[in-house]
């Protein structure tokens, strides 16, 4: 799809039961890209079978999924979410949108919709990295930009090293340091629609994310 606009990059880690509502959401004419992170279920074949394309990446970490996927990517906006089903790809045209119109990226401020479970250690752990950002970095977000859209080239050219959970606050921070005009949007949040979650799921992905996000933005 040589004319397409924006890939939809989807860093999955087993994610095959919740893939084909995702991808089947994907707005029309934009190309989806799983990066499959070492999965050990089904998640590259049902990728395939609905018609993404697919790049692994076996160098474990969110960042390095996502990383990977916007170095595969070959149109010159890149729009990241999860491939967990918990945020809606519908919502990306309003995204891709402000950054037609000149921002330097657009992210999905969570609302969470009714039935979401959303620990109260996330939420204020989100809250408390967003105050510094806004304190610190003068970036006015309320968010770690779990869906985002940029342009591709810009993006790599940030330099962003974070591999694990760290890389969208890194994002952030040198978006602000390089002096990026970035909007937010509310967005839908709701239940993951099947897997587990890798971070708040676990406590040890809780404990990694936690010192990964520590890093990045102290």
């Amino acid at each position: 799809m040589p004319d397409c606009p924006v890939t939809v990059v989807l860093p999955c880690l087993n994610e095959a039961e919740s893939l084909p509502g995702v991808l089947a959401a994907v707005p029309k004419g934009y190309r989806a890209l799983v990066v499959d992170n070492n999965s050990t279920d089904a998640t590259a074949l049902v990728a395939r079978r609905c018609g993404a394309d697919v790049v692994a990446e076996t160098t474990p970490g969110y960042g390095a999924a996502v990383h990977a996927g916007v170095v595969a990517a070959s149109t010159p906006i890149v729009a990241v979410l999860d491939g967990d089903g918990s945020l809606d790809p519908q919502e990306l045209p309003a995204l891709v949108d402000d950054v037609e119109r000149g921002a330097d990226m657009a992210i999905g401020r969570r609302r969470a919709t009714p039935g979401l479970t959303w620990p109260w250690h996330a939420r204020l752990g989100t809250a408390a990295v967003c105050w510094r950002l806004r304190t610190r970095y003068g970036l006015q977000v309320h968010d770690i930009a779990p869906m985002r859209v940029a342009r591709r080239d810009a993006v790599l050219a940030l330099g962003v090293t974070d591999r694990r959970s760290g890389y969208p606050l890194e994002l952030l921070v040198r978006a602000a340091q390089a002096g990026w005009t970035v909007t937010e949007r509310d967005v839908a949040y709701g239940p993951r629609t099947g897997g587990t979650s890798k971070v708040s799921g676990s406590v040890r992905g809780s404990a990694t994310a936690a010192l990964d996000f520590w890093k990045a933005i102290s």
